[in-house]
């Protein structure tokens, strides 16, 4: 009861296509991927038309999703000193031809930010079976009216903070900054930190007798840095907690510091604190260092930080597997509403790849695993099943209008003749051309 009927069957075919991988074939246009699915021209137009003008909205369908996926049971979310991982991110589907396109993504690999439709991803954590997995809450386009990327990060925060529960935490990297999670009104927030980042004591030392009382805390620095040749000391940690993982490596000792009660560099009286912690893990060249504003221990923090990573998944699967990375669609509401699709469409294939057993490629693989990979090319082999069973919802929507010619041509309208008394002479007789 979530999309009207017709347009649920154009989205079906949409959705079977974008699982099959055709746009891997064919280089990200819609029509060719459509017809390889063995389709009819009509069905292609429909699905065509669904995806552009149908009445569907990306919140719905994701609901609808989550609600399968919860009644199901196999999916488990995780939790971590008592709350739930939320994870929070931004993607964004490069577009470098489109012309006018309003938005913009940043790109590590060019250094800057290019022309791209953002997207933002909200997801709580969880496990199917062994494998962990990211369910989608929201997709979060970018303001038309503000598409500039801080704009776009204020309107994510803000609807994670509306989709949030009462045991949820919001877990993010480091372009959402400690500022902008209060901003946006969150509360409950584990994020990432820059290497060089600082903050204040939220109480001022006390006054020393001479001069002019102090009225900001003491700057705290958590790692060491150098800057212009010199090396600036890291702030001594209130708190050093050690503990040991077991992993398939070996044993590790891992490190944790803790700096409390802080605030931002610049923040007023009354600003709410938070906590800074660099966990040191043998594993990796560089500390971890997160910030909360939660009475939480080292591993729950690290734990919760390390649940973001499924976040990722979505995207991945979206772009690399599926192939919606390059797309052919260029009317402001489809350049939208593909990549949303296209989001969903990774999501659902990854969680029916981990509930489904694992499909070999060839005989060359001896241990397969449940992979979105090795279900899309199982997919991929086969055309649309046309003699499934669908619902009696799904199904094609005749209008009153459905004997009329369809397209281009049937809105054309042949030539009137001309009458003899309008004026036009008579063609001479064939005696006369004879003669």
């Amino acid at each position: 009861m979530d999309v009207p009927i017709g347009t649920n069957l154009g989205l079906l075919h949409l959705f079977w296509m974008l699982l099959a991988g055709q746009l891997l074939v064919s280089r990200g246009a819609i029509f060719p991927g459509l017809s390889a699915v063995g389709l009819s021209e009509g069905a292609v137009r429909r699905a065509w038309v669904a995806l552009g003008r149908g009445s569907w909205t990306s919140h719905r369908l994701v609901k609808a999703w989550a609600r399968v996926v919860e009644a199901e049971g196999v999916w488990q979310p995780h939790q971590h000193g008592g709350y739930h991982p939320v994870a929070v991110d931004s993607t964004g589907f490069w577009r470098p031809r489109l012309q006018g396109c309003p938005t913009r993504h940043y790109s590590a690999t060019a250094g800057k930010a290019l022309p791209a439709i953002p997207l933002g991803i909200i997801a709580r954590i969880g496990s199917v079976g062994q494998q962990r997995f990211g369910l989608p809450l929201g997709l979060v386009r970018a303001d038309p009216d503000d598409p500039s990327p801080s704009a776009h990060q204020r309107a994510l925060l803000t609807r994670a903070v509306a989709l949030q529960a009462s045991d949820d935490v919001l877990v993010t990297d480091r372009e959402f900054t400690v500022g902008r999670l209060p901003a946006a009104g969150a509360t409950v927030w584990v994020t990432r930190l820059l290497k060089n980042v600082t903050a204040r004591r939220a109480r001022p030392p006390a006054y020393g007798g001479r001069g002019r009382p102090p009225t900001r805390g003491v700057l705290v620095r958590p790692l060491q840095r150098r800057r212009a040749g010199r090396e600036i000391a890291a702030t001594p940690p209130d708190q050093v907690t050690r503990w040991t993982e077991h992993g398939s490596d070996g044993d590790r000792t891992l490190r944790a510091e803790q700096w409390t009660d802080l605030v931002l560099p610049d923040a007023g009286a009354g600003s709410p604190t938070f906590s800074i912690v660099a966990i040191s893990d043998p594993a990796y060249t560089e500390p971890l260092l997160v910030a909360t504003p939660l009475a939480l221990s080292p591993q729950a923090l690290r734990e919760l930080y390390r649940d973001r990573w499924p976040v990722e998944q979505l995207p991945l699967a979206a772009k690399q597997m599926l192939g919606a990375a390059r797309q052919f669609v260029h009317a402001p509401e489809t350049c939208q509403r593909f990549p949303e699709l296209a989001l969903l469409a990774g999501a659902v294939l990854t969680y029916a790849a981990a509930t489904s057993p694992a499909v070999p490629t060839g005989s060359w693989d001896r241990q397969p695993r449940p992979t979105p990979g090795r279900l899309r090319r199982l997919l991929g082999q086969a055309d649309f099943p046309e003699d499934l069973p669908l619902p009696e919802r799904l199904r094609v929507k005749v209008a009153v209008t459905d004997h009329l010619p369809k397209g281009y041509w049937g809105q054309r309208h042949r030539p009137t003749p001309i009458s003899a008394s309008s004026g036009t002479p008579d063609p001479p007789p064939a005696s006369a051309h004879v003669a």
